[in-house]
């Protein structure tokens, strides 16, 4: 898959590095932002029971 996405960037070998760096950063940022967050309201692992009574 990856190679398919590199193959058909636009430009220089060079370019297409910048644009695949940019791409994953993009990618990485939504993860982050929107995504896990929004799961981690789903995972069990995060409720405490230390200190509770």
């Amino acid at each position: 898959m990856y190679a398919f996405l590199f193959r058909h960037l636009p430009g220089p070998l060079w370019l297409r590095i910048i644009w695949s760096i940019l791409l994953i950063t993009a990618v990485l940022a939504v993860l982050v932002t929107l995504v896990f967050p929004w799961l981690s309201q789903f995972n069990p692992l995060t409720d405490s029971t230390i200190g509770s009574e």
